[in-house]
């Protein structure tokens, strides 16, 4: 099975995200947009593991939310990996009160490496995944515009209330994501 843990993306908040998508698409035409259905904030990729580590995982994800009251994040911003001129994944990016989502992002890779297994070394940086794109190079008039798109935006607040653990099941070409676990958050 293959697990991540993340933040689900409430279903008024997705429409918000799906108007960035359209805008996101006027602009580079060549982009393949992520399903707005699964559209969710990663806070660890686990990737292919036995299915008797739900239990593990769940475990992980209980102990992390200790002591973590609901927040909320606001979509604020689009940016890309590795960088918005040179883009392969476009993202919008959160503000609010994203100092619990750093804590339970670090709880959370403790857990893991306490199981033995590898986490991402990289810096997290919270975002929502909404579109990927190959072997593209955004002219400046594009980052411009995709600029100027993500100051005019005025999303909704997010409210975080517990945190999930998905399987991602290969689909057609494409991923199909179902909850295994939903842990409240206190």
């Amino acid at each position: 099975m293959r697990f991540f843990i993340a933040l689900e993306i409430p279903d008024s908040c997705r429409e918000s995200l799906k108007a960035v998508q359209k805008d996101l698409q006027q602009i580079v035409p060549e982009v393949r947009l992520t399903n707005n259905e699964k559209l969710h904030l990663t806070i660890a990729f686990i990737g292919e593991q036995s299915e008797k580590m739900i239990d593990d995982f769940t475990s992980i994800i209980k102990e992390a939310v200790s002591g973590i009251s609901p927040f909320s994040i606001i979509p604020a911003y689009i940016d890309a990996f590795p960088n918005l001129h040179n883009p392969d994944t476009f993202w919008v990016g959160v503000k609010g009160d994203i100092d619990k989502l750093f804590v339970l992002r670090e709880r959370i890779k403790d857990g893991i490496a306490k199981l033995g297994l590898n986490t991402d070394e990289r810096r997290y940086v919270p975002h929502i995944a909404i579109g990927k794109v190959s072997n593209y190079f955004l002219s400046e008039e594009q980052e411009k515009k995709l600029q100027e798109m993500a100051v005019k935006e005025d999303f909704e607040s997010i409210n975080i209330t517990s945190v999930k653990l998905f399987e991602s099941i290969p689909e057609e070409g494409f991923h199909k994501h179902n909850t295994i676990a939903e842990i409240p958050l206190n």
